[in-house]
């Protein structure tokens, strides 16, 4: 009996090593070191059908993982049955499609735990994927390019392992417990059956989550979508209107179509993981993930739209890896139009990216259109991806949001709302990203140069270059039914087809919830060592440091985040001071200069405004301790009731302009909270009179201004504005007006003063401003749109004045009074 159980187990042993040198797997899914299985409890393995293949290929892995081998507990009867089952059976050689059955195997295990109260058996649900393609809809030559755990024959299977065998993907999916499943009242075959519902139905949720549904031929979902209601109105109106024939008109949909649709093709996608495998690991020193476990478990349940910041042309590229490689769908995703170039648009439309025009509000057709494809791209459950920023930020900061494809999700929502729709924020950080010399240039007033194929080809040389780490974080989901129900409550009993799907109420709610996505998305925002350079460098006169200053600065701001974190997903850098800022000197983002009495850390021009930009990604994370820091810099005395009171005044703006999550209800207790971590680390004394700063001459007092200028520039473009009104006097202005001047003045400014943040004269910035002041009603339109306002201004002017230093201060009002002056000696010529 020995001797057959030793050739079984070596047979059985010689067949895995045969499988294994066709195939190379890769585990998907959540996290197996979380499942925590008791090895006093025995586990069954529940398979999709029945393969030898797939139970070779779990025994192999889970002995990998250190659990104990299913197959070794087949040979030592520690259970009645195999620990194998499967709850489908195949029907045929060739059909995919399966009978669901309740296994013989798992009807004994029922049994035998039925015999005894204190047994338990573990299911853990897996599956085995030959490759990872949905089903392509009559697509026969699919079947054997592509298997991806769904039914087939025996021949089909060897197939897919022979052509796909190197790209095979195991999803082990969380435990469950047959005890807790049990009824004392119910025969173990009803236990059974119970069973093999719960996992067929959990794994249509694997499928939906990891494969994404079945997709249609791309020349049939666009065929269709020019016979849609909608479209066919549109092609009707087209007629009406401008005199087209219909046949012309329903050309030119199908046109419209066809320049839309992503055309996902699996081989292409192996093809990029290859090439972009290659490109992370050149230019790259790793991708880290945060939070990416939630989403696993969510993205189960619910349609999944990526809603990612815009730092660079990588992020369409990189967020596509990551979901990839950790056994999730493929995202449908929005690019310009500009990106359907020769030979990168058909690779981009392979990996899914679908195209739009970067504005078609005078085309009613195209537009329709492009809500058609949307619509069939949310209603059939892909997932998908969007930038609500529009285009890329070339400062670093999070843009101010552009609703429209928000829009657009919301209306095909109320069209059908079947499928739960979650937005999933995605911050991503770059240690240097990719594009910062074009910025550079952009910034300095170079036109944006268009993309084309010869600009691809020319940023191979980069690849010479380290660009750091890359740091991925999903952030706090936002789920659009629970939002719905709170901005409109009774939604869902409301018929919207009279109004096209638009009723009066949806463009407040969309501004809303795009705030709402860029405001989540700076939540998730993660700290890297760059970061912390540029923070505390750009704070000092010149730019330059001594480097053991600099050190602490950094750990300062590390600590200073720890104690008091902007949000639950605020990551943090390892290591100390000393390991950052080696680091940076790799990536070359500052100069040394060696000197006997220790080395001066330093930037020139090009590095400093390069900095900004990554000072300008984590801003926000300081906003509020920064503000609370630049009262006390020029030795002002406050109560803790003061403190509170002059930051709720100032902080609606820096909220508008940074996204702060933080309700206004919320402060009292944020800036108390902070106001203690500042005395905690000695930037601020505290006594009867109230708080004040420690003595100038010392390290701390270095420290609270460093912090405190991190905000100081956005105070005086605040100040300038209000001063500029102010000089013009009420209703002399209109917005625009009042926008291109602030612009100007602040350019004056920069120059003077040496300023090297480009956003200081970004005339964006000066709108929101604008618009944040009319919103709080310190400022008004006449019948002639112009600003007006009254005395209540002044507070607002007199704080920020308090607040500034005087030689700044005077400068602006004394370019003030130029202007004026200059104008009026115009006027009289």
């Amino acid at each position: 009996m020995k001797f057959i159980k030793a050739l079984r187990r070596t047979l059985y042993r010689w067949q895995q090593k045969l499988l294994y040198g066709v195939i190379k797997t890769h585990i998907i899914g959540p996290d197996v070191k979380e499942f925590n299985l008791d090895p006093d409890k025995p586990v069954v393995y529940a398979l999709w059908s029945p393969s030898h293949a797939e139970q070779l290929v779990i025994d192999r892995e889970v002995s990998q993982f250190g659990w104990n081998s299913p197959y070794e507990d087949l040979l030592n009867r520690r259970l009645p049955a195999k620990p194998f089952f499967h709850i489908y059976k195949r029907t045929g050689i060739f059909r995919r499609q399966g009978s669901p059955i309740v296994a013989k195997q798992l009807i004994s295990q029922a049994e035998w735990l039925a015999e005894d109260e204190q047994r338990d058996i573990q299911i853990v649900p897996v599956r085995v994927m030959w490759g990872r393609a949905p089903d392509k809809e009559g697509s026969f030559l699919r079947i054997w390019l592509q298997n991806s755990g769904a039914l087939g024959g025996r021949l089909v299977t060897l197939m897919a392992i022979l052509l796909n065998g190197r790209n095979t993907f195991v999803h082990f999916s969380k435990p469950m417990s047959l005890r807790e499943l049990y009824e004392a009242d119910k025969t173990p075959e009803v236990l059974a059956r119970k069973v093999s519902r719960i996992l067929r139905v959990h794994n249509r949720q694997v499928s939906a989550s990891v494969l994404g549904p079945d997709l249609s031929h791309r020349r049939t979902l666009v065929h269709q979508i020019p016979r849609k209601p909608m479209v066919l109105k549109a092609i009707q109106e087209e007629v009406e209107n401008k005199g087209t024939s219909k046949v012309k008109a329903q050309q030119q949909a199908y046109k419209y179509a066809d320049e839309i649709a992503s055309n996902i093709s699996y081989t292409n996608v192996r093809f990029l993981d290859l090439v972009l495998t290659w490109v992370w690991n050149k230019i790259y020193n790793g991708v880290n993930l945060h939070n990416i476990e939630h989403l696993k478990e969510i993205s189960k349940d619910n349609e999944i739209i990526y809603v990612p910041c815009h730092r660079s042309h990588i992020d369409y590229l990189l967020l596509s890896y990551v979901l990839y490689h950790h056994g999730l769908q493929l995202p449908q995703i929005a690019a310009g139009i500009n990106l359907n170039m020769p030979v990168v648009g058909p690779i981009l439309r392979r990996g899914g990216a679908f195209f739009m025009r970067r504005t078609f509000r005078d085309n009613k057709l195209y537009a329709a259109v492009f809500d058609e494809y949307l619509h069939s791209v949310f209603t059939h459950g892909y997932s998908a991806e969007y930038f609500v920023e529009g285009g890329r930020s070339r400062t670093g900061r999070t843009l101010s949001p552009k609703a429209g494809m928000l829009a657009m999700t919301l209306r095909s929502y109320l069209r059908d709302s079947k499928k739960p729709i979650i937005f999933m924020p995605v911050y991503t950080g770059y240690e240097k990203v990719f594009e910062a010399s074009s910025y550079l240039g952009e910034l300095r007033g170079k036109k944006k140069k268009k993309e084309s194929l010869l600009g691809v080809f020319g940023t191979l040389k980069s690849f010479k270059n380290s660009f750091g780490k890359v740091h991925v974080t999903f952030g706090k989901p936002i789920y659009l039914t629970e939002f719905l129900d709170q901005q409109k409550p009774g939604w869902q009993q409301l018929d919207f087809s009279d109004c096209d799907y638009r009723p009066d109420w949806a463009p407040t709610v969309v501004n809303t919830l795009a705030n709402q996505v860029v405001t989540e998305i700076n939540r998730a925002a993660s700290i890297n060592p760059i970061n912390l350079i540029a923070l505390s460098i750009l704070s000092a006169p010149r730019q330059a440091m001594d480097e053991q200053l600099l050190v602490r600065q950094m750990e300062s701001y590390r600590d200073l985040i720890e104690q008091t974190p902007y949000s639950t997903l605020t990551a943090l850098p390892p290591g100390d001071g000393k390991d950052w800022l080696a680091y940076s000197e790799e990536l070359g983002v500052f100069s040394r200069s060696k000197h006997p009495m220790g080395d001066l850390i330093q930037t020139d021009d090009r590095q400093a405004v390069t900095l900004t930009y990554y000072r300008n990604n984590v801003l926000h994370l300081f906003a509020l301790p920064s503000l609370i820091a630049c009262l006390f810099v020029n030795n002002q005395r406050y109560t803790r009731d003061q403190v509170v009171q002059m930051v709720k005044q100032a902080y609606p703006f820096l909220q508008a302009e940074l996204f702060l999550h933080w309700d206004i209800n919320e402060l009292d207790s944020e800036v108390n909270n902070w106001l203690d971590a500042l005395v905690n680390k000695g930037y601020l004394h505290e006594n009867e009179a109230g708080f004040h700063a420690t003595p100038a001459s010392s390290n701390e007092f270095a420290m609270l201004r460093g912090l405190a200028d991190n905000v100081m520039q956005t105070l005086e473009r605040y100040f300038l504005t209000l001063s500029l009104l102010n000089r013009r006097g009420s209703g002399q202005l209109n917005a625009k007006e009042a926008e291109e001047q602030s612009t100007l003045l602040a350019q004056r400014i920069s120059l003077l003063y040496g300023i090297n943040a480009p956003e200081f004269f970004d005339k964006a910035l000066f709108r929101t401003l604008i618009q944040q002041l009319l919103q709080k009603g310190l400022l008004t339109k006449d019948d002639n749109d112009s600003l007006c306002f009254d005395d209540s201004i002044n507070g607002l002017t007199q704080s920020l004045q308090d607040i500034l230093d005087g030689e700044l201060r005077q400068s602006i009002l004394r370019s003030l009074e130029a202007d004026l002056e200059t104008e009026q000696e115009d006027a009289q010529d």
